[in-house]
């Protein structure tokens, strides 16, 4: 019997999935809990195993598709069976006209054709006809574009034909063949480029001078983005650009909480905790903290503010297909061994590619840490429409002044990112030094 493999809905608030890559191929056989394929949402990667055993004997889509939840995605059965009742497709296809073939004798003739015809760069006016992309990649390649053979519509030189004259060489043109033959071109414009006055007055002698260096193999490799990055990148450019980022850096003495994290570390096992870190120490402060600083636990939305009850706390992670950020919801009301316990969850569903998309929303505040990297300072990027993130650095020894005696003590630095539209700088100022001064006093803090 013929069964149906739909696309699975990730959280409420998935409406579609896009099929990263297929693990088996139409004809295959497959046997139950085999990998099918691997799908992503706007923000994780996931499996999808067979639920049955037989051959695949139809795929509805392919990689890079954007299929809709719930959809018939490709069929498993035993072969010879129908699969067109499960086709969601049918009714385009059957709409489809279809493509007039031309007579083989036809396409030969034309293949012949354009293998004699010398490859001519298409001319419009004076102007050659190029797409921003490729002018872009061949002034990158420092390629001279008018060798390229034009693939495009109308004649027009596409980035691919870059590429291919990067990699084959330079295809001589008529004006390279003729009027040019045998001369080198200095350019006198901008940067060294090659202007209409340099064509009438080149005079030097070989046109191999013109042709680039040929090396061995191509000099990139093409690399098409993940749903993931491409998310990412949005986002990144969306904050960049729609928001008005201040970044404010201060610093504390790490001295309380180093010792309080190796008594819990040596005591551990004995009490039945969690392998509790020092960032989240750091999380739970901030937690704690937020409750007395409304404008950054809160939401700028243009003509308004929706400040929250309740931190929920953003951490960001970084996994191998990008940076995630899942939520910690009402952090404010949980122990410092509950957060921990609940990091290390999302840290490891995010890496896994697990982690359920409707935890990857809803947060009112972000902290993000670069200590472990060893990045003394950085500049955190707004996740809009929160008003602020903190970005957690590392560790280092300072020197100050104790008792008209010289001290060392270990500091760790904090960068706070916030909205300017949505407050100034000082409440942001003193968010940090109420953190600056509970993290120093956590042991005190924790009795409060």
């Amino acid at each position: 019997m013929a069964t149906p493999v739909i696309m699975p809905r990730q959280g409420q608030s998935v409406e579609s999935c896009i099929i990263a890559k297929w693990h088996k191929n139409k004809g295959d056989s497959v046997r139950e809990g085999e990998l099918l394929f691997s799908y992503e949402t706007d923000k994780a990667s996931f499996d999808e195993e067979a639920k049955a055993s037989g051959v695949l004997l139809d795929v509805f889509f392919q990689e890079g598709d954007d299929v809709p939840c719930l959809t018939n995605v490709c069929v498993i059965g035993n072969p010879g069976e129908s699969t067109a009742e499960f086709n969601p497709n049918a009714g385009a296809e059957a709409v489809a006209k279809p493509v007039e073939e031309k007579p083989a004798a036809v396409e030969a003739h034309a293949q012949e054709k354009s293998e004699e015809a010398f490859p001519v760069t298409a001319v419009e006016g004076d102007r050659i006809k190029i797409s921003p992309r490729a002018r872009n990649l061949a002034e990158k390649l420092s390629l001279d574009y008018r060798y390229a053979a034009a693939s495009g519509p109308n004649g027009r030189i596409v980035e691919k034909d870059i590429i291919t004259l990067k990699e084959s060489g330079p295809v001589p043109t008529p004006a390279a063949k003729g009027e040019f033959a045998g001369q080198t071109m200095t350019g006198t414009g901008i940067g060294g480029r090659i202007t209409t006055g340099d064509l009438n007055t080149v005079k030097v002698s070989d046109a191999a001078a013109m042709q680039p260096a040929q090396e061995a193999g191509p000099m990139f490799e093409e690399v098409k983005l993940t749903n993931i990055r491409k998310v990412i990148a949005k986002a990144m450019h969306h904050s960049i650009s729609s928001t008005c980022q201040l970044t404010l850096n201060s610093s504390f003495d790490a001295t309380d909480i180093m010792e309080f994290r190796k008594k819990l570390k040596d005591s551990k096992d004995r009490l039945g905790l969690e392998n509790i870190t020092l960032n989240d120490i750091i999380l739970y402060a901030v937690s704690r903290t937020l409750m007395n600083h409304k404008d950054l636990n809160a939401h700028f939305l243009d003509d308004r503010m929706l400040y929250f009850r309740n931190v929920n706390l953003g951490v960001a992670v970084d996994t191998e297909r990008g940076l995630m950020v899942p939520t910690v919801f009402n952090a404010n009301h949980k122990s410092l061994n509950d957060i921990a316990r609940e990091v290390k969850k999302l840290v490891k569903d995010c890496q896994s590619g697990n982690i359920n998309p409707d935890l990857l929303k809803g947060g009112s505040f972000t902290v993000t840490n670069l200590g472990t990297l060893d990045i003394e300072s950085f500049t955190p990027v707004l996740n809009p429409p929160q008003t602020a993130i903190l970005g957690v650095n590392t560790i280092v020894q300072r020197a100050r002044e104790v008792d008209g005696e010289i001290e060392f003590y270990p500091a760790m630095g904090l960068s706070l990112t916030f909205d300017h539209r949505a407050l100034d700088g000082a409440p942001a100022a003193r968010f940090l030094q109420e953190l600056k001064h509970n993290l120093e006093n956590f042991s005190v803090m924790l009795v409060k």
